[in-house]
């Protein structure tokens, strides 16, 4: 009777530290602590580098959520524009070096901060359950301030998961620049995890599963619906796949995978040597070259 009880003693504990363990899992993953501001200093160092303008940009949410960024304008238009998205617990800011590439090219440049970061309203973050359709928004918004012929979009890591599964319900993207995307929530948790505590997927579903219970419970937020994958493999946007061999954050799998589902749609670059979101300093002039060569071809 003792060891019966025992053991019933252990198996409560055990279940009582997974369920403290997945609040604070869901918690952390939904809400940024620290959010970086955008400083307007920034945005004209990016005008006085390429000779650009620049101006606020603001539009609302499907949820009322005010969403705000800045439009760069370039010398020389070439009839095109790109949205840059950037990744999480960043700002606008993260996506500068992108920005000058295209400005210096004739791109019209939207760098929005992302729902829940930098200057935009939310505190709640999904991973692109919601950030898809702000996506949708913004394309209607940057079409009628720039009267672009052709809408391009690159994100990095969270951006590119959201990017990514904007591409459900706005098709009209010419083609658009994933680095470092993430193929589902669910997958990169398991891989967050494991790389905390080394211990393999079995023995981490309990805590996975328990934290989307969590997520959905307490705010509606099915966790298992961002997923990229899903997006990817029925699009005919063409999407262009760019990741570092040595990114541990997301490990390269992840764009293997999103490849894998829609080859004929996809490219896929694994960058040599580069971590995560790196290419761009890694390869640097291979970089710009592979990223509006793919905007280019694609009019």
């Amino acid at each position: 009777m003792r060891r019966h009880k025992s053991v019933l003693i252990i198996a409560l504990g055990l279940v009582l530290v997974v369920a403290e363990c997945s609040v604070v899992l869901a918690e952390n993953s939904l809400h940024i602590s620290h959010r970086p501001k955008p400083d307007p200093a920034d945005a004209d160092t990016v005008a006085r580098l390429t000779g650009a303008s620049w101006q606020p940009a603001e539009t609302v949410a499907a949820d009322g959520i005010r969403l705000r960024g800045w439009l760069f304008l370039p010398r020389i238009p070439n009839g095109s524009a790109a949205i840059l998205l950037h990744g999480v617990a960043d700002s606008r800011r993260g996506v500068s070096t992108q920005a000058n590439m295209l400005l210096a090219h004739g791109f019209a440049v939207l760098t929005p901060d992302s729902r829940g970061h930098g200057v935009s309203g939310g505190s709640i973050i999904s991973y692109g359950i919601a950030e898809a359709d702000d996506v949708h928004r913004w394309f209607d918004w940057l079409l009628a301030r720039t009267g672009a012929s052709r809408l391009y979009g690159l994100g990095e890591s969270m951006g590119a998961a959201i990017l990514l599964q904007s591409l459900r319900t706005e098709p009209r993207f010419r083609a658009v620049i994933a680095e470092c995307p993430l193929a589902t929530f669910e997958e990169v948790a398991f891989d967050r995890l494991h790389q905390l505590s080394y211990l393999p997927p079995f023995a981490l579903w309990p805590l996975v599963r328990t934290a989307q219970s969590y997520a959905r419970a307490r705010y509606g937020l099915d966790l298992r619906q961002a997923s990229p994958a899903a997006v990817v493999a029925r699009t005919q946007v063409p999407i262009l796949l760019i990741h570092g061999d040595r990114d541990t954050n997301i490990p390269p799998r992840h764009s293997r995978e999103l490849h894998n589902v829609n080859p004929r749609f996809t490219s896929l670059w694994i960058v040599p040597g580069s971590t995560h979101v790196a290419a761009c300093v890694k390869a640097a002039e291979e970089y710009a070259r592979r990223v509006v060569e793919w905007f280019r071809i694609h009019r």
